[in-house]
């Protein structure tokens, strides 16, 4: 093997490397950018539980939370009547279709399912037998619907959303 050859491979090595940094760390930017609340945060405030959420860029309201103790990402919608779960979802989670149901969508009008969730939460914030419907959509992004946020004081400003729980 000549000098040539090996600094060549030493080269080749370290542009691979960088290359796989800047894929992992632009890959992280842009994961913050469509969620920028993978970490909810939750504080006490006068005797309840107060989250605030940041908008994405498009001015939306996505955060992580759970439903039954699994990790799902919501979309806070307060036109939506239900919390929403995509049919893939709703069958990794193993939620019971209880009841057909018309559903009114951006695409239209669809068929699908009445169920109940044991538990959803969105930071500390946690709601207990909250009614929603299965959607046979192919996203994974859970509508978080008025069947969660209705017992919640809600307030929007500046590109944040405060979720108060009393």
């Amino acid at each position: 093997m000549t000098t040539r050859s090996t600094g060549f491979g030493m080269m080749l090595v370290a542009a691979l490397g960088t290359l796989l940094l800047l894929t992992f760390v632009f890959s992280g930017l842009l994961e913050e950018r469509g969620n920028p609340n993978r970490q909810v945060q939750s504080q006490r405030v006068d005797g309840g539980i107060e989250v605030v959420l940041e908008a994405d860029r498009q001015g939306h309201f996505v955060a992580t939370g759970a439903i039954n103790g699994r990790e799902v990402t919501f979309l806070v919608d307060t036109g939506a009547t239900l919390v929403s779960v995509p049919e893939g979802l709703a069958d990794r989670l193993g939620l019971e279709r209880l009841a057909p149901i018309g559903l009114e969508t951006a695409a239209g009008a669809v068929q699908g399912w009445l169920t109940r969730l044991d538990e959803v939460r969105l930071g500390e914030i946690v709601q207990r037998d909250v009614r929603a419907a299965i959607n046979p959509g192919r996203h994974e992004t859970v509508l978080l619907g008025m069947s969660f946020l209705r017992g919640l004081e809600l307030n929007q400003s500046d590109g944040q959303l405060r979720l108060v729980a009393n």
